[in-house]
């Protein structure tokens, strides 16, 4: 990043990992700034992800509610920002490493939150 200084470019990033105290999440920015907290959301849609994570974030969520989370936090992050968008992959960083838990088009994960309904004799597209 430091090679880009000057440029007037952007970049804030998560950097998750596990050391001997237990899980560790930061923010990162261009600017060096770093953060260490519970939860964060980054890029032009990570206002409407906080709405989500500050609604339903609890320290005790199990891991498929926390993978739940984050898929709902990210679709709304896409859903509402133009410039967001495409396939979300959802990683789980544990005390022996990480895996890749889902990998999905955030348009379809839009769908199974909020169906389409029928509307007067109109057939839903994934009936017909």
């Amino acid at each position: 990043m430091y090679q880009y200084r000057g440029y007037g470019l952007s970049m804030g990033t998560m950097i998750t990992g596990w050391d001997k105290t237990g899980p560790q999440l930061y923010y990162v920015d261009n600017d060096a700034t770093r953060l260490h907290g519970d939860i964060f959301a980054v890029g032009s849609g990570s206002t409407y992800a906080y709405g989500v994570l500050d609604t339903y974030y609890r320290y005790d969520l199990s891991i498929e509610d926390a993978i739940e989370l984050g898929k709902r936090a990210i679709m709304h992050a896409v859903h509402r920002d133009a410039y967001s968008g495409g396939v979300n992959n959802v990683y789980l960083v544990a005390e022996t490493g990480w895996v890749k838990v889902w990998s999905g088009d955030t348009m379809e994960t839009f769908f199974k939150f909020y169906p389409v309904k029928q509307v007067r004799g109109i057939q839903n597209a994934n009936e017909a």
